[in-house]
């Protein structure tokens, strides 16, 4: 199989019969192997009744049904899951995204050896204010956050290598980080391509501005487990050290004060330097607490299953 499409979507049936057709078109001009992998994250429309016409007429369709919306993450992850072509092409179901990329992310994974290729939209063509700005300076902060130096991180239109798929665990709301997630795992070779992006043509976006809000605290649980994920002790370990000294520091202070400077002077928990002292002493304690804590769990946890598929098609 040369290339998977999963394509997650939700209340999107206006747009699946011609975006099979668009990418069908697509992948028989280039006599690519290919399977369309649907994943209807909880729909309320038509969007399933469609699918399983699909999945009946056409045997390179499959279908995959949640029992209700778990969030377009979940979608991909089970469509990485099930994906079985030597490149996976990810892609939106609004038809803003255009298949006939599909051909040349195909050869930047084939034959230049990236493990990923990420879609930039570089010319727009959604509402400047709600999406164009707080996405700039959404992937500027990724950017900056991360080390990945990608335009365009919100891009549905992505491509990869079904090792990279395999590999990578999104969960959350993490979609938007998988460059990060792979750079996380070692796959390090993350390119970029410009890609076409189409005006909406049916119905209406799926995201407000809350995904912007989300986006960013998201940003800091990725650069969190980036980095600390593995041995949260190193970060509440050296907070708890810090803070521990700086109250071990008033406290001496306070000690050495009372007992040789100034010994008829205010009791000592009617300085200010006392509280000071004490808080961060307890604050300190805390932080290792969190890191012994964060230990334990990392060590304990077991995986639990985020999504509830209803149904399937095609597939094992």
């Amino acid at each position: 199989m040369d290339i998977s499409v999963v394509i997650p979507l939700l209340n999107e049936e206006e747009s699946l019969n011609e975006l099979y057709d668009w990418i069908a078109s697509v992948m028989q001009s280039n006599s690519f192997s290919y399977e369309i992998l649907f994943i209807d994250d909880g729909s309320t429309d038509n969007s399933w009744e469609i699918i399983e016409a699909l999945c009946q007429n056409h045997k390179e369709v499959k279908g995959i049904r949640f029992l209700k919306n778990f969030g377009k993450s979940q979608a991909l992850h089970a469509g990485f899951e099930k994906a079985t072509g030597d490149v996976v092409i990810t892609m939106d179901a609004d038809l803003q995204d255009n298949p006939e990329e599909i051909p040349e992310l195909f050869q930047l994974v084939t034959k230049e050896g990236y493990d990923l290729v990420s879609g930039w939209k570089k010319k727009r063509f959604d509402s400047v204010i709600t999406k164009n700005l707080p996405s700039k300076l959404f992937n500027w902060a990724a950017r900056r956050t991360s080390g990945v130096h990608l335009h365009d991180f919100n891009c549905g239109l992505k491509a990869y290598k079904q090792s990279v798929v395999k590999h990578i665990d999104v969960y959350g709301e993490m979609h938007r980080y998988i460059p990060v997630l792979a750079k996380n795992a070692g796959f390090n070779n993350i390119g970029e391509k410009i890609v076409k992006h189409q005006a909406r043509k049916y119905g209406k976006t799926k995201f407000g501005m809350s995904r912007f809000i989300n986006g960013f605290l998201d940003l800091i649980t990725v650069w969190f487990i980036s980095r600390f994920g593995r041995r949260p002790m190193h970060l509440f370990g050296a907070l708890g050290v810090l803070m521990f000294l700086i109250g071990f520091g008033f406290a001496f202070y306070l000690g050495v004060d009372k007992l040789f400077i100034n010994p008829t002077g205010r009791l000592i928990t009617q300085r200010p330097q006392f509280y000071i002292a004490l808080s961060t002493m307890v604050i300190g304690s805390q932080f290792f607490i969190a890191g012994f804590l964060g230990e334990l769990i990392l060590r304990s946890k077991k995986q639990q299953k985020r999504y509830l598929i209803k149904d399937s098609i095609n597939l094992p």
